[in-house]
């Protein structure tokens, strides 16, 4: 006779535990405590096997057949339910391990050594910001395509669409990894290729040949009041035409004043490649000139942040900087590179590849392969000497002093 929950719930303990059945191999099983078990009595393999269901009444009658019946049709499909119960178990706890973020931050971990601090600073900043918090705390199995559009959509509507779509690369990275370690099995990052908005490719604002005049004299007159390290900063960029990063990164022990170089290690630059620049005599002058300002403050940094010394100048202070002397969209700190190329081939008349060394890009073809740092070197200290007496020359043209010399009081 099929039990009835009344008869589970009036069912008293004895002396010895019973059963009362329900049929298909199910049962109640009453201790003499009077806790109350679901258990199911199969056969697998002509073996008598036991399978629990959990207790009663927090698992009811009910589910109790419903458990019965899911294990009838894995023995149907020549599956043994006690096995099968392991495996999802174990499947749980292996999701709980492996949240997205749990990947995530073992992949990031595994790729520092290969970038530099900055990317990897901003890598983890954008996960924790923008997929963290949504997605984070999910198997990263479970994850689909539209889960994670959801999460990058977020970020389009901000009107940040590069940043979405680098986004998308990111997780493609890690869910990659995922595969590979055998936590998930595909990338939905790639079903998601055109789904997102796009933005007219731009590149970075940089002034023509003729302006330069212009923008060295309101550099000079600095009617915007910049700190001083700041405009050292510009001109240092202007000079060198490094990448923003590695100047506001530059650390003092990366310079040797006597043989007039700066070293800026591999896990500095973008290609992960040691460079060298050569420093001519206006941008030792101006390192001279910052060392007199700051070599008192005990910080590692050449331009040290204005407010927290023993951090270095932040990111955005040049761009800010440029805006402020009135070249907002006409020029960015990033634009120097292309100022200085463009200047360098048409005014100067040197060699592309040399110029393309001293921007620290990965030459094509035989070049690109041989690359050490030192190549070229002769030719780019020329250069650079060249490249710095030329914005001199200009500048005095436009009836500005030398960049590198003080203006003196009236």
């Amino acid at each position: 006779m099929k039990l009835t929950d009344t008869a589970c719930k009036n069912s008293k303990p004895k002396d010895k535990p019973y059963k009362k059945s329900d049929g298909g191999g199910l049962y109640l099983l009453i201790n003499p405590t009077g806790s109350k078990y679901w258990r199911l009595k199969y056969r697998y393999l002509n073996k008598e096997k036991m399978l629990s269901f959990g207790v009663y009444p927090i698992v009811s009658l009910a589910d109790a057949r419903e458990e019965r019946d899911k294990a009838k049709r894995l023995l149907a499909q020549g599956i043994d339910p006690a096995t099968a119960k392991k495996d999802e178990k174990k499947k749980i706890v292996r999701n709980a391990q492996n949240t997205f973020k749990a990947v995530a931050l073992e992949w990031h971990e595994n790729q520092k050594g290969r970038w530099s601090e900055n990317h990897s600073n901003n890598v983890l900043h954008r996960l924790e910001r923008d997929i963290f918090p949504f997605i984070g705390t999910e198997p990263i199995a479970t994850i689909e395509a539209p889960d994670l559009l959801d999460v990058l959509r977020k970020i389009e509507k901000r009107g940040a669409l590069d940043i979405a779509g680098r986004t998308r690369q990111i997780c493609g990275q890690i869910f990659r990894y995922g595969i590979q370690t055998g936590r998930c099995k595909r990338d939905p990052s790639r079903d998601l290729q055109g789904a997102l908005k796009t933005r007219k490719t731009e590149h970075f604002a940089a002034l023509e040949i003729k302006e330069i005049p212009a923008f060295l004299q309101a550099l000079e007159r600095n009617d915007a009041r910049l700190y001083n390290r700041t405009r050292r900063a510009i001109k240092l960029s202007m000079f060198t035409f490094c990448r923003p990063g590695e100047i506001r990164q530059a650390r003092w022990e990366e310079i040797d004043m006597e043989a007039k170089e700066w070293v800026i290690p591999a896990e500095r630059m973008k290609m992960k490649r040691a460079h060298i620049v050569p420093l001519c005599r206006q941008s030792l002058a101006i390192l001279k000139e910052q060392k007199e300002e700051t070599g008192n403050l005990n910080t590692p940094w050449v331009f040290p942040s204005q407010v927290r010394p023993k951090e270095p100048m932040s990111d955005g202070t040049v761009n800010v900087a440029i805006k402020k002397l009135g070249y907002q969209g006409r020029m960015t700190a990033h634009g120097f590179r292309a100022l200085a190329r463009t200047t360098i081939r048409e005014k100067l008349g040197y060699d592309p590849d040399v110029i393309e060394c001293q921007l620290a890009h990965k030459a094509a073809g035989p070049l690109g392969e041989a690359y050490n740092r030192a190549q070229f070197l002769d030719k780019r200290r020329k250069m650079m000497t060249d490249w710095a007496n030329y914005l001199d020359s200009i500048a005095s043209e436009g009836k500005v002093i030398s960049l590198t010399e003080k203006r003196k009081s009236a």
